[in-house]
Order: structure tokens, then sequence, then C-alpha cells
């Protein structure tokens, strides 16, 4: 019977012991990132020139924001078919143009329409992003260049719906 209690105590011990363990190295998995502020600000602003050279119909902000080797992809939800269009692809001077016709009559976007960021990961020379914009969601690759940060992939999506 003494045995038995003792066998039956390590056990709980043991058990409480593990959980804790097991619980910590949950708690140290999520570490906050802190990021430099200055970079935060630029990539934030080159994010805001993307989406505001399409909502303002000003070319010039794609220019000074996204590389000339951008690669962009999206996926844009077709509602009469109920289908995703797929592997939607654009190059730098494609969306440069777009962004000087896309709102033109001011009927896509207005100055209610949503322009969400999201800011993931900021390193010396790499950083990831999400943009919730009227036509869907951005997710960003942007790189430090000459000192200046630049999109270079865009992979994209129609807003979600409920349908899909």
């Amino acid at each position: 019977m003494v045995k038995l209690r003792l066998l039956s105590v390590l056990i709980i011990s043991n058990l409480v012991l593990t959980s804790c363990v097991v619980s910590n190295k949950k708690e140290n998995t999520f570490v906050e990132k802190k990021f430099n502020e200055k970079d935060f600000e630029k990539v934030e602003a080159a994010i805001l020139d993307y989406v505001e050279a399409l909502y303002l119909v000003d070319s010039t902000r794609i220019n000074k924001s996204v590389d000339k080797s951008l690669r962009k992809i999206g996926y844009y939800y077709h509602p009469d078919k109920k289908n995703y269009i797929d592997n939607l692809e654009m190059t730098h001077q494609q969306l440069v143009r777009l962004a000087a016709r896309w709102n033109s009559d001011f009927d896509q976007a207005d100055e209610n329409s949503p322009k969400e960021i999201e800011i993931f990961d900021i390193n010396s020379k790499t950083a990831s992003a999400k943009l919730t914009a009227v036509w869907g969601i951005d997710l960003f690759h942007l790189a430090k260049v000459n000192n200046q940060w630049k999109i270079v992939n865009v992979i994209w999506q129609s807003q979600p719906t409920f349908e899909e």
C-alpha cells in the first residue's frame, strides 16, 4: 500500500513537472519582435505609396515604392463563375499603367476604402507585410535597396467570400 502511494505521488509529480516544462516551452516560442522605428516607418510608407498610387491614380508613387524587378501574382475570385482565376501575373510597368487608370473615375475606391497595413517582420535588408485594400489582400516582401525600402514580391487574392 505504501509503495502504491509512493508510486502515485511520483507519477503525479512527474506529470506536473512535465506539464510545467511543456507550458514554458509554449510560452517561449512566441518572441515579441522589436523593429527599428525608422525602418518600420519606411516599410509602412512604401506600402502606403503602393495602395494610394492605385486609390489616388498617382503612378509616380509606384515608381517610388516598387522595385523594377517586381514579381506580382494574384488570385481573382470571379463571382459569376464562383471560382478563382489563378496566377494573374503583373510586372512593374503593368502596375504603373494600372495605377494611372484603375480609379480614374473614382468609382473603385474613395477616402473610406480600407488600407490596413500589418507589418510582420523587418530585418536589416528584408521585410514582410500585409495590406487589406478594397480589392482584397496583398502579401508583400520588401528589400532595402540603396537605403530605400522597395516592394519586390506581391501575392494577392480577392476578398474572401462565403461562396468559396
